[in-house]
């Protein structure tokens, strides 16, 4: 379709829109057209007055009204120019009380899943802290039985990128949401994204800390390597090592449960060739300590009774 037709196919898609709320015919054009090029989003954002119709249509009462606009949306945002424009503060602020309370799942996915996008611009990642997107996520994650947890999570793993997101993440309360997350039997990758997070909050000192003033945290990433999931295996590992290289109790505490190192070696055997890695390190760093310990009591078993 030719530039010009385009241009104008665009502006009566918009007005139509606009004019007759119920009807979606419109917006499914516009959501056809911006999913195929990236020319035809920078054609519909460079339209006059084309965002806030759009916000304004994703507020609509009728459901199928919000999904197509924040569909079209969420088009716009795939293109990298375009996200420093959409991240405005008044639409980051809709989109948390989307994600809060969302009409429907499929509203609540679409609403992460535009915040992820934009949120992958490194530029942007410091205005959802500030906007208050990483405690709407870390509010709506705890919310039982969520189906868009998934989402949420991988827009907040986005967003943890950025060390001052980390930091208002921790003071959240994202550490035992988290966790809850991880131990959660609904699904492998909802655990495995969970600990990757986990994973990127141990980076920094505050993370860190919540993780070891966690009740019972080397049990509780114990019992996450002996499940099934790699992913989440490969992140408990990780957390385990920073946790030991920080803290002296949480190898203590790992030396009291004397399933510990058996597991570590079905860890090294049965994973993949990072996760083998992390077991070794792991292991070596158990053994270190067991022998630390029993030196200094003259001791002479491998694991201690604390």
């Amino acid at each position: 379709m030719p530039t010009i037709e385009l241009r104008e196919t665009i502006l009566e898609c918009l007005a139509e829109a606009q004019s007759y709320e119920e009807n979606p015919k419109s917006l499914q054009t516009l959501s056809t057209i911006t999913k195929v090029s990236p020319q035809n989003r920078n054609l519909l954002a460079q339209t006059n007055g084309a965002i806030p119709a759009l916000i304004q249509l994703s507020k609509s009462s009728f459901p199928n009204i919000q999904i197509l606009s924040l569909s079209i949306l969420f088009n716009m945002s795939l293109n990298p120019n375009l996200k420093p424009s959409l991240a405005d503060m008044d639409i980051i602020f809709y989109l948390n009380s989307v994600i809060l309370s969302p009409s429907s799942t499929e509203i609540s996915k679409l609403a992460a899943s535009l915040l992820c996008s934009l949120a992958m611009l490194d530029k942007n990642k410091a205005k959802f802290g500030v906007a208050g997107t990483v405690q709407a996520l870390v509010k709506a994650i705890s919310q039982p039985n969520n189906p868009a947890v998934h989402h949420l999570l991988s827009t907040l793993a986005e967003l943890m990128q950025f060390h001052g997101n980390c930091t208002v993440a921790v003071w959240s309360g994202a550490v035992p949401v988290l966790i809850q997350a991880a131990e959660s039997t609904d699904g492998d990758d909802l655990a495995g994204t969970s600990l990757s997070i986990l994973g990127l909050l141990a980076r920094f000192e505050e993370g860190l800390t919540s993780l070891r003033e966690t009740d019972e945290i080397v049990k509780k990433m114990l019992e996450i390597l002996k499940g099934k999931c790699m992913l989440s295996k490969e992140g408990a590992a990780e957390i385990l090592l920073r946790l030991f290289d920080d803290s002296e109790g949480c190898l203590r505490e790992a030396l009291r449960l004397p399933e510990f190192s058996s597991v570590l070696a079905d860890f090294s055997v049965r994973g993949s060739g990072k996760a083998r890695e992390k077991a070794d390190l792991l292991m070596k760093k158990i053994m270190e300590a067991s022998y630390k310990y029993n030196s200094s009591i003259g001791g002479d078993s491998m694991f201690l009774q604390w």
